[in-house]
């Protein structure tokens, strides 16, 4: 069948004379067409084999462990249930770590703190405001909010890992000196440090959901916030998988 077409279009395209091939009077009428059949075609033909690789796949994510603890599992949940062939790999780092993956295509996306380097295609998804955490029984537990310029008046537990931390841009910011006791990378323990009473932290709001530890969380007088995206390399090159899991970003408040 599709022989029988094609010989049919060469003999209504093209004659061969004496000196060559040279396209009919007829089939010059018809050639726009017939390039308009082939880029559709063409068309067709990427659709699906986009629509397979969603059939099966990999989708590798960059994220920082509130991300992964609070968003992920609600946006993967509803990407699974709608294209239950692809899998995932999900890498852990910092703010620094997660550009240079999506960089180098180490990974394909990543959640960051915005703003990222310019050369990366970024989406804002949420403003986290950064929390005060201090024991139960300290004396601004009863406060509505917990003064900046007491952040440096008691031993203090730093999250922070490489460059970009927001915490110690804080400190810069209202040129305070901590009293730093304790420096680690596991929101976690900065959370068990202070409910046993070693001092106070600084932590995304994101973070402190649904967590075990008695401690108190409040806003710093001045609010201060993180810009949380969702980044990615190029978007008009990512993957089809990367480009619809994008479309359920919005499942992370759920």
């Amino acid at each position: 069948m599709i022989a029988d077409l094609e010989h049919e279009w060469n003999v209504i395209l093209l004659e061969r004379g004496r000196y060559g091939i040279k396209i009919t009077s007829d089939g010059l009428k018809l050639l726009p067409y017939a390039k308009n059949l082939c880029e559709e075609f063409e068309k067709m033909q990427m659709q699906v084999n986009d629509l397979k690789g969603l059939e099966i796949g990999l989708i590798r994510i960059g994220t920082f462990s509130s991300v992964a603890t609070h968003w992920l599992p609600k946006i993967i949940k509803r990407f699974q249930k709608d294209y239950p062939g692809i899998d995932y790999e999900l890498l852990l780092g910092d703010y620094t770590e997660i550009e240079k993956w999506i960089e180098e295509g180490r990974v394909d996306c990543g959640f960051l703190r915005l703003p990222t380097l310019p050369e990366l295609e970024s989406i804002s998804l949420n403003l986290d405001q950064l929390m005060v955490i201090i024991p139960e029984n300290h004396p601004c537990a009863k406060a509505d909010c917990f003064p900046v310029t007491a952040l440096a008046k008691e031993p203090f537990m730093l999250l922070e890992k490489g460059a970009k931390a927001e915490i110690s841009a804080i400190f810069d910011k209202y040129n305070l000196i901590p009293q730093v006791h304790f420096t680690t990378w596991d929101d976690y323990a900065v959370m068990s440090m202070v409910e046993s009473g070693l001092g106070i932290s600084i932590l995304p709001e994101l973070i402190l959901k649904r967590i075990p530890y008695r401690i108190v969380a409040k806003p710093l007088d001045v609010p201060e916030y993180r810009e949380i995206g969702f980044v990615l390399k190029n978007k008009a090159t990512a993957s089809i998988a990367v480009r619809r899991f994008m479309e359920y970003l919005k499942y992370k408040d759920e």
